[in-house]
């Protein structure tokens, strides 16, 4: 595997801090929000940065590479078309899965997908399909969760080992996410670090979080604590990574804060020479469960899983394309439907997530639609409205969608109660949805089949 181009240090571009990023000393790449940037209308503030030779790295949030489905074709056209419009030297991921097909159900959120040989197949599959589409190298993140799945067969070391091995992806490794994984799922990040290939690290992501109720929230709005740049020093002293970066999602401090967070970082990545990377397996490889015979003959069914085979045999994987999708959507019900827990799940957790996948959902409905606040008389009242809209309505088609849903079911009760902030929604939802409201009568027949069911 060739060696990853050096990146240096950045930080995750936002609107928000765009000047704060541009007078940051030392910085030396930014990575942005492949969704949230227009190929054709880039920001000004980014194309400064192009100008003056820094690196932009296009950081993807929905593809769901590790969904039961193979991945859109238009979603992997937007994020190369991205990746070509920043001249970036790759694009990033996540092992994740966002979103069903049947039902149709979107999480809004990256949920983990079973360390299962199934899982492993489908995410193999789908990595080379975004590989074979997309115009520069792919690297994919280890994600944080609340919660793990039953019958799991591999660690997280295994799984992304193998995962690299099979498809030559890049590996982006989130220490913060490792810390995430330690509190809420009691796995061991050394584990982690010493089983993966680290010369397949494209870069690091270093982030920072908050604990209640024996939870850690990797909410990306609060200071790096020195835990995990414990995690990032215990990764350099194994190799020297390409680059680091330090996410900010939001609650951004003042620019000083910034540069602090971004020296600390730099001081632990310019600490010492890193140990040279192993050639051999890990500890933890040598320890799996198959023997070396048995791993040949994963090796082999995965091949022949791959079409290396012969014709005819690709189909192999829709198999384990139907099992996947069975238990995803299982779980994604529980987590935005309201169905029961699928068995073996921590309920406790689970409730957990769908409690903070509701309250998101709010927050960002709440981002790309800033007035709706607004016109419901306040943040109170719209968070209360709209999470009582949410019980039952499970988000299909994304954030902007789920907006204009919100109103329209709104308008729908005849709400707002006051007839001055109903007519102002009114024209809001007309100007944005393009159409006119629904008559009384329509509003009334919805009305009734709500009830129904």
């Amino acid at each position: 595997m060739k060696p990853m181009a050096h990146l240096g240090v950045g930080i995750g571009w936002r609107p928000e801090i765009a000047d704060a990023v541009e007078r940051l000393p030392g910085l030396d790449w930014v990575e942005v929000v492949a969704e949230n940037i227009c190929p054709g209308h880039l920001p000004e503030a980014l194309l400064r940065l192009r100008e003056r030779g820094t690196n932009v790295v296009p950081h993807g949030v929905s593809l769901g590479l590790g969904g039961a489905e193979r991945p859109d074709p238009a979603k992997l056209a937007a994020l190369g078309e991205r990746a070509v419009a920043l001249g970036a030297p790759l694009v990033t991921e996540h092992i994740a899965f966002v979103r069903t097909s049947s039902p149709v159900l979107e999480a809004g959120h990256l949920l983990p997908v079973p360390r299962t040989r199934d899982a492993l197949d489908v995410l193999c599959e789908n990595v080379r399909i975004a590989q074979d589409a997309l115009p520069v190298p792919l690297a994919l993140e280890n994600i944080a969760a609340l919660f793990s799945w039953p019958g799991e067969e591999m660690t997280e070391g295994q799984f992304l080992t193998e995962l690299v091995e099979r498809t030559g992806v890049r590996l982006l490794i989130d220490v913060a996410n490792l810390h995430t994984n330690r509190v809420n799922r009691g796995e061991d990040p050394a584990a982690v670090l010493d089983a993966i290939p680290l010369e397949a690290l494209a870069y690091v992501h270093v982030a920072g979080g908050v604990e209640r109720g024996g939870v850690w929230h990797d909410t990306h709005a609060h200071p790096v604590p020195p835990v995990v740049l414990d995690l990032l020093a215990a990764l350099r002293s194994r190799v020297d990574p390409p680059g680091v970066l330090l996410e900010r999602d939001d609650d951004f401090p003042p620019e000083a804060e910034l540069a602090g967070e971004l020296e600390a970082i730099r001081a632990v990545v310019t600490a010492g020479p890193a140990a040279e990377v192993r050639a051999q397996p890990s500890p933890e490889a040598a320890a799996a469960p198959e023997a070396a015979a048995g791993q040949e003959g994963v090796r082999e069914a995965a091949a022949r899983q791959e079409g290396a085979a012969g014709p005819g045999v690709a189909v192999a994987i829709e198999p384990a394309r139907t099992r996947v999708a069975l238990g995803q959507a299982a779980l994604m019900s529980a987590l935005v439907a309201g169905t029961p827990v699928p068995e073996g799940f921590d309920r406790g957790r689970i409730r957990v997530q769908a409690r903070a996948l509701a309250a998101k959902r709010a927050d960002v409905v709440a981002k790309v639609a800033p007035e709706l606040p607004g016109l419901l008389g306040g943040r109170r009242p719209y968070r209360e409205a709209f999470l009582a809209y949410a019980k039952g309505r499970p988000m299909t088609a994304g954030y902007r969608r789920d907006a204009l849903d919100f109103a329209e079911h709104l308008l729908i009760q005849d709400l707002p109660a006051d007839p001055a902030a109903r007519r102002r929604l009114t024209a809001w939802w007309r100007e944005r949805a393009g159409v006119r409201p629904p008559r009384r009568v329509v509003r009334w027949a919805r009305a009734l089949a709500g009830r129904a069911a």
